[in-house]
């Protein structure tokens, strides 16, 4: 059901206490893009007309740079416009925003086709796919961040050095190291409340100012659209306070920011996953997990999508290292959870800087590819797997595009226009780092080499 209803909102802007509505999509980099549109105009013109906005936005760097190898929208096609449909059941106010409104728009072109390359319709697309078969996903994402007692100005001219971060010391379920952040935590959570989450937890994390804010579970469509206006706000409010955080994957040399997405299917009498084998599966659970060891090296690249997320994945980091799976086994890249209609699986590979709709399409599309071959569970494991044997998460994000352009599956679940417009994405995000020059070189080289 929508947060707030098309009446609802024809009488909020009547009575003067809604002026704006935010029409919004998501982009390649997971952010929050589209138009502050004035509410009388969305009433009379978008709701039944639509909006649009420059193709571009599915065709930039986090720069907003414009970039070749994009078919649908460069130089040569015009930089055309595609249409931006208002979901209506995304309805939602934005109260940390006076007189604000948010919902989130599907994407097409202006002939009607829908823009197969956007994250949002690419997750519908895999919802799809389970539904033919009476499945229904949920997942939550467990989103960390750190945050810093100085403004993104300020970190902004500091070139993002030496920043002081909220809390001094490591504050992994420390109630005293919460508490010297708990205005901002608490602002977070009771905004995101009367946005429509369902805010569960605040708890402090291992790096200096690090935290996690933890929403409850929802089906996949709705935790992708939570999870995008969770970290969109938070960094507002943040900003509001003076402060600024960042859910980049590995901003320091310290822990860095996760985004564990936990998983589970339903189907009509609400349950699919579980059943009486082995560790409360089902024979369906088993070969849905099976697809994600199969195939999590050549989707990788949804989980981790940036040079970045890789400097996460460090033996004895509690980011995983191999592709393994275990019973409450937090070493390795996929942890089995919970009992009876509750039992998940938690893929832990994916960073603070995780695309959500990206990375549950590809749950979606692994676990289907193990249905559909009956793909066999191997034994659980049950040790360190930072030592064990076997298939490693990909070390960086160039191994991961190559696995990415080889994968069969892949190109059958998503199309292969899709699996071409991510893999030039990740070529636009090498060719920038592999321009740079970074501070370890200058460090290193500017006197002694």
């Amino acid at each position: 059901m929508p947060q707030l209803t098309v009446d609802q909102l024809r009488a909020d802007v009547d009575a003067g206490r809604v002026d704006t509505v935010l029409l919004a999509l998501t982009d390649m980099q997971g952010r929050l893009q589209g138009k502050r549109l004035a509410a009388r105009y969305f009433l009379d013109e978008v709701l039944d007309h639509a909006a649009e906005a420059c193709a571009y936005l599915l065709a930039v760097d986090v720069d907003m740079n414009t970039v070749d190898g994009y078919p649908n929208s460069s130089w040569e096609t015009g930089y055309g416009d595609f249409v931006l449909t208002p979901d209506m059941e995304t309805l939602r106010p934005v109260p940390w925003q006076e007189g604000t409104v948010l919902v989130t728009a599907d994407l097409s072109w202006t002939d009607g086709r829908a823009v197969a390359e956007s994250p949002r319709q690419i997750l519908r697309r895999q919802l799809d796919r389970l539904a033919e078969r009476g499945l229904t996903a949920y997942a939550g994402t467990e989103l960390e961040f750190v945050l810093y007692d100085e403004s993104y100005e300020a970190a902004w001219d500091k070139s993002y050095r030496n920043l002081r971060p909220a809390n001094q010391y490591n504050v992994d379920y420390s109630l005293l190291g919460t508490a010297r952040v708990e205005p901002l935590l608490r602002a977070i959570r009771n905004h995101m409340a009367a946005a429509g989450l369902y805010p569960e937890s605040a708890k402090g994390e291992c790096n200096l100012g690090q935290h996690e804010i933890a929403f409850r579970y929802a089906e996949a469509l709705a935790t992708c659209d939570n999870h995008v206006i969770y970290k969109n706000g938070a960094k507002e409010l943040a900003a509001q306070q003076g402060k600024a955080l960042t859910f980049m994957a590995k901003p320091n040399e310290r822990e860095g920011n996760s985004c564990h997405i936990h998983f589970s299917l339903r189907d009509a009498d609400g349950v699919a996953m579980s059943g009486d084998r082995a560790h409360g599966l089902s024979r369906l659970g088993e070969h849905f997990i099976a697809g994600q060891l199969a195939l999590l090296r050549e989707l990788t690249l949804w989980f981790a999508p940036n040079v970045n997320s890789y400097k996460r994945f460090a033996p004895g980091s509690f980011a995983p290292t191999a592709v393994r799976w275990g019973v409450d086994n937090r070493t390795c890249a996929l942890r089995l959870v919970g009992h009876g209609p509750s039992l998940r699986f938690e893929n832990r590979v994916p960073g603070g800087d995780v695309n959500p709709y990206l990375a549950v399409a590809a749950i979606i599309a692994a676990g289907l590819h193990g249905v559909d071959n009956e793909l066999e569970l191997p034994e659980a494991f049950g040790g360190n797997a930072y030592d064990a044997d076997g298939d490693r998460v990909p070390a960086n994000l160039r191994d991961a595009l190559a696995l990415w352009k080889s994968s069969a599956v892949a190109r059958e679940a998503f199309g292969e226009d899709v699996v071409d417009h991510y893999a030039n994405n990740a070529r636009v995000e090498l060719a920038a780092f592999d321009a740079a020059v970074t501070d370890w070189e200058l460090r290193r080289g500017f006197e002694r080499m």
